[in-house]
Parts: structure tokens; C-alpha cells; sequence
């Protein structure tokens, strides 16, 4: 009998303390005061924002908007990428060519076009040099204006 008193006693001691334990530690959870959370940023940063901008390659330097490219490669061969958008820079070097990678395959597109009308234009004369053409709908980098520059 002794034995399961002693057994009684202390379950009722490890309850007990541990809704005391539980206790303390919610007050002291509930005692936190908020502080406050400063950001400090190297002033170089800022520097080098305006500069990109300044010198036409950030995104400040360019608009942006819907519209259309025409895809002129597609394959999972890096060197056949290159080729494909060397030889569009061949045949139309004002025209810009993003190359970008989506595993497992390069794509190269050429244009920042408004309209699927002017991008329609560029695949039909391109039909000849390139095989797998296609127009997609993208966002686009737009020329800058002189009222943007204001």
C-alpha cells in the first residue's frame, strides 16, 4: 500500500509542477516587450542604382509592357543556342536577342515587339534561316522616351 501512495504522491508533484512550470514560462513568453528593428544599408548601393540607370542597363533605365517575341531557337544544346542567336545578330544586328535557359532546354528569342502584327513581319522573313519559329506573347523592354528621361 505504501507503494502506490509513493506513486500517487509524486504524479500528483510532477502535475503540479508542471502547471506551474507551464505557467511561469507563458508569463514570461507574454512578457516580451516588442523592439524595434533598425536596417542599415551601405550607401553604395544607392550609388550603384543611379549609375546602372545612368548608364541605360537597370531597371530604371527601361520601360517595360506586354508584348510579343518571336522565339527563333529551341533545343537543349548550349553551342547550337549561340550559334542560333550569332547568326540572327548576323542578319539583323539592330534587333535585340535574349537567350534564356529553362531546364532542360535554351531559348532564343530576338524583339521587343507591340504588336503579334510586327513580330509576325520578322518570322516570315526569317522562315528561311530558322526552322522551329514561333511568336510569344512576353513582357518587353520599351525605348525609352524623352519624357521618361524627365
Amino acid at each position: 500500500m505504501k507503494h502506490s501512495s509513493t506513486i500517487s504522491l509524486l504524479s500528483y508533484l510532477a502535475k503540479t509542477y508542471g502547471v506551474v512550470l507551464f505557467v511561469l514560462l507563458s508569463i514570461h513568453a507574454s512578457a516580451q516587450t516588442r523592439g524595434t528593428v533598425t536596417v542599415s544599408k551601405d550607401p553604395r548601393i544607392d550609388t550603384l542604382l543611379a549609375k546602372r540607370a545612368e548608364l541605360g542597363n537597370g531597371p530604371l533605365s527601361q520601360n517595360s509592357g506586354n508584348g510579343f517575341r518571336v522565339q527563333i531557337f529551341m533545343g537543349s544544346n548550349r553551342t547550337d543556342a549561340y550559334n542560333a542567336q550569332a547568326k540572327f545578330n548576323g542578319l539583323y544586328p539592330d534587333i535585340k536577342t535574349y537567350m534564356q535557359y529553362v531546364e532542360p532546354n535554351f531559348k532564343v528569342k530576338a524583339g521587343d515587339f507591340k504588336t503579334r502584327l510586327e513580330a509576325s513581319r520578322l518570322m516570315e522573313q526569317l522562315r528561311k534561316q530558322f526552322t522551329s519559329l514561333i511568336i510569344l506573347p512576353e513582357k518587353i523592354n520599351l525605348p525609352k522616351t524623352d519624357s521618361d528621361e524627365k
